[in-house]
């Protein structure tokens, strides 16, 4: 249940589109949205739309960061669900019990998708000299990478139990 409905709300606000403090209802939409919502305002991170507000909760609507978190969000439950099936029946999956620890790395490693850059912030990041620049267009490019990650990681796990099912 996380990953269909917590983990996007813990992306959209790891990535400042979801905050608590709004106060009464109200919806507000930009001009010409189909073509500000193409728009980046950093790597895998595009320009929200419209903002909706429902006290106390407010959004912006970034219907492309939503996509993402809901892809992320698919991906990180079906790696916790390998992951546990796994553990708790490894031989009727013909894996050992490392592979669902394996399977749950990375969906673990999701948080630096949304909360490496405050982590940075937080330790000083700024204050680390010359290479800053190239730190921070690492960590802008975690979404792709955690996401081929999480789709690396269920192909392993599937092969594997494909395999042992084909022989056995």
């Amino acid at each position: 249940m996380f990953g269909a409905l917590g983990y996007p709300l813990l992306y959209l606000a790891s990535i400042g589109h979801l905050a608590l403090g709004a106060r009464g209802q109200s919806v507000q939409v930009v001009d010409d949205p189909l073509s500000r919502m193409l728009r980046q305002t950093r790597p895998f991170s595009f320009e929200p739309v419209a903002r909706v507000a429902v006290d106390p909760v407010a959004l912006l609507v970034s219907p492309l960061d939503i996509g993402v978190a809901l892809v992320l969000a698919a991906l990180v439950g079906a790696n916790l669900a390998v992951a546990v099936v796994v553990w708790r029946s490894p031989a009727a999956c013909g894996v050992e019990r490392s592979a669902g620890l394996l399977a749950s790395v990375p969906a673990l490693l999701t948080g630096a998708t949304c909360c490496g850059p405050a982590i940075l912030f937080v330790v000083g990041v700024g204050t680390a000299g010359a290479g800053t620049g190239v730190l921070l267009t690492a960590v802008g490019y975690a979404t792709p990478v955690t996401a081929l990650l999480l789709v690396g990681s269920l192909i392993l796990v599937t092969r594997g139990t494909a395999a042992v099912r084909t022989d056995g």
